[in-house]
C-alpha cells in the first residue's frame, strides 16, 4: 500500500501566466513518485480579513480554502516578492487561516516557502516574511527549506535552477517527519 502525500500550494501571484505559476504546473506535472501537488483555487476572492465576516458561517470562499489546508498534509506557499515583502493575496490567506486564534487550519501543517522573484534577491524578503507569519499562525514551518531564485533564460518558469529548488523543496517537505520533529 503507497502512501501518497497531499500537498496544497497557496500561489503568491494571480497572474495566470505567472513565472511561480508556470514553476509549480511544471512540478506537478513532473511530481516526485508519492506525492500530490493541487494548487489552492480562489485565492484572490477572498474577502480582506475582517473579524465581523469570521462568524460559524464564514465566507464560503474562506470555508472552501481552511477546509483544503485542513485536508492537506503539508503546505507550500510559492511566491514573488511585491515591493520587498509578501504580495497581499499570500499575507490575507494567512490571515484567514490563522483563525480562530489557536485552532485555526495552518496550526501544526508542515509549511515550506519557494518561489521566484526578479528583484536582485529572488524573493529573499518576502521568502522570509511568509516564514514569519505563517510560524506566528501556526504552522510547522521548514525553515530550512530556502528557496528564492532570480529565474533566466529564454523561459523564465523553466529555468533548470528553479525547478531543481521547487522540486526538491517538494521532496523535502513531503519527506518532513512531524514526529521526529516534535522529539
Amino acid at each position: 500500500m503507497s502512501m501518497t502525500t497531499n500537498i496544497l500550494v497557496l500561489l503568491g501571484s494571480l497572474r495566470a501566466g505567472s513565472v511561480n505559476r508556470r514553476a509549480v504546473e511544471h512540478v506537478r506535472d513532473h511530481a516526485p513518485e508519492g506525492v500530490q501537488l493541487t494548487i489552492a483555487d480562489g485565492l484572490g476572492d477572498l474577502p480582506f480579513y475582517d473579524a465581523d465576516l469570521d462568524t460559524d458561517t464564514p465566507p464560503a470562499t474562506v470555508a472552501a480554502l481552511r477546509e483544503a489546508v485542513a485536508a492537506a498534509d503539508r503546505v507550500l506557499v510559492v511566491t514573488p516578492e511585491f515591493n520587498g515583502t509578501m504580495p497581499a493575496v499570500v499575507n490575507n490567506a494567512i490571515d484567514w487561516l490563522s483563525r480562530p486564534f489557536g485552532a485555526g487550519a495552518l496550526r501544526g501543517k508542515p509549511l515550506a516557502v519557494a518561489g521566484a522573484s526578479f528583484g536582485r534577491y529572488g524573493g529573499v524578503w518576502a521568502h522570509d516574511d511568509v516564514r514569519r507569519s505563517a510560524s506566528v499562525a501556526g504552522a510547522q514551518v521548514l525553515e530550512d527549506v530556502k528557496v528564492s531564485v532570480r529565474p533566466e533564460g529564454e523561459d523564465p518558469a523553466l529555468d533548470p535552477a528553479l525547478i531543481g529548488a521547487v522540486t526538491e523543496a517538494v521532496r523535502t517537505l513531503a519527506a518532513f517527519d512531524e514526529a521526529a520533529a516534535a522529539a
